[in-house]
């Protein structure tokens, strides 16, 4: 499905920029109003391809220029729950019988109470990332390659070069 205009829908909107090393670790972290993300036109092959991996992305009056790590953008008052297990898990200590997702949703049982979805973001590698929930996730096709939005519980996620699965809940319980 295509939304058209899901990057112009920022507009207004107070959102976090963050791109990720292949180890998952914050490279760099943004927050500002107004973003717009588009894919940057200059870098194509040619007028008819559209296949430049650079994008570019405004907030406010300002500009960055982005290519090749893991980002996600995400409207403000989206949580991050793996910020906050990633601060109390080694993952050394991780079983491999146990996937990482339930034991998160173990451990954050409260930030997952009444949520149909689980959203497991991964780095390029496959190293977790980023995990978010909802009750009311879509997914929609965007204009910059290797990207996807997401609409969660009517708050905005962009995902840039990371892979990512989207479970029930009922799941990983």
């Amino acid at each position: 499905m295509y939304f058209k205009g899901f990057e112009e829908s920022f507009k207004g909107l107070e959102m976090t920029i963050q791109t990720y090393d292949e180890d998952s670790q914050v490279i760099d972290q943004i927050t500002g109003r107004s973003v717009m993300i588009e894919r940057d036109a200059t870098f194509d092959s040619d007028a008819e391809s559209k296949d430049s991996s650079v994008i570019k992305i405004s907030v406010g009056s300002n500009e960055i220029h982005h290519v090749g790590s893991s980002m996600i953008i995400a409207e403000s008052q989206l949580e991050n729950v793996f910020e906050e297990y990633a601060k109390t898990v080694e993952a050394e200590s991780t079983q491999r019988g146990i996937p990482v997702i339930n034991s998160m949703v173990n451990d954050f049982r409260q930030s997952f109470d009444g949520k149909e979805k689980v959203i497991l973001i991964r780095s390029q590698n496959g190293t977790p990332l980023a995990t978010y929930a909802g009750n009311n996730v879509s997914l929609y096709k965007t204009d910059v390659p290797k990207s996807t939005g997401l609409l969660i519980d009517g708050q905005y996620l962009f995902i840039y070069r990371c892979d990512y699965t989207i479970y029930d809940v009922a799941l990983v319980d």
